[in-house]
């Protein structure tokens, strides 16, 4: 069984941020960037399956030169190859616009299944794996928390986390795209003998042309999204406690809401 796994290159969350001068995004000089949390969970989940079934995992990140950290760092966990979509026209675009160029690039080989992380500690907006789906036109499942191989591998047991501490189960026909939740397993940590192996192993940088794409459907210039401004929250004057039986307090509040915050 042969798996793609989407990954993303975000600011490491224990890191110190600070927003760019023009405030169109935060500062990315000496920042430290980390594989996305989630990811690091879909990318343990295919290595997997690929043990058990004797396939093949391949990693695909798109971004800057930055990028090929975190995709060595796939080689070296157990990947077989990468593919770095690196052309600048790909750069800076929304879930739209980056779901497309990924859907190309997976587009160009045979896949059994696709699995990236539910949503980035970024930008968080958790639908690049459902806007690649929809290019590839295949069935897709997002918060996946369980994912069991049929024999014969033509469908997929998915496991669904849901609200209310339900769990939803599927029987998805393969090939498919998942979107997995962190904590569905264990990540594995690399070895000396993977990161040197890592060095050797192939990594991919199609450009814009070889995918067949038009520069103004991708990156930038093909995003419905564009990020106006980037500020950190304003300090308020802090909270006020409201005293009283409920009934008392809630008249105090309606009042402040009416008079002080004017919304009602």
């Amino acid at each position: 069984m042969r798996v793609a796994v989407c990954m993303k290159q975000v600011p490491d969350t224990e890191a110190r941020l600070r927003v760019h001068r023009d405030g169109s995004w935060i500062d990315e000089e000496d920042l430290a960037f980390v594989i996305n949390e989630s990811d690091e969970y879909a990318l343990e989940e295919a290595l997997r399956i690929a043990e058990k079934s004797g396939g093949e995992v391949v990693v695909i990140s798109l971004g800057p030169e930055r990028v090929k950290e975190a995709l060595r760092k796939g080689l070296a966990l157990g990947a077989a190859r990468a593919i770095h979509l690196k052309d600048e026209a790909f750069l800076g675009g929304d879930a739209l616009a980056t779901g497309k160029a990924l859907a190309a690039a997976i587009g160009k080989e045979e896949f059994d299944l696709v699995l990236t992380g539910s949503q980035s500690d970024d930008v968080g907006y958790g639908g690049t794996g459902s806007v690649v789906a929809g290019h590839l036109g295949w069935p897709h499942a997002w918060l996946v928390m369980g994912i069991e191989i049929e024999e014969g591998g033509a469908h997929a047991k998915v496991t669904r986390e849901m609200e209310s501490g339900l769990n939803e189960i599927l029987r998805i026909a393969l090939p498919a795209v998942f979107e997995v939740q962190a904590g569905i397993n264990h990540p594995r940590y690399a070895s000396l003998k993977g990161i040197m192996k890592a060095k050797r192993k192939p990594m991919a940088e199609p450009t814009l042309e070889e995918l067949g794409l038009n520069p103004e459907g991708v990156g930038s210039a093909g995003s419905r999204i564009e990020v106006v401004s980037v500020a950190f929250p304003e300090s308020g004057a802090g909270a006020e406690i409201i005293e009283g039986d409920p009934e008392e307090a809630a008249q105090v509040l309606v009042d402040k809401l009416r008079k002080e915050a004017k919304v009602l």
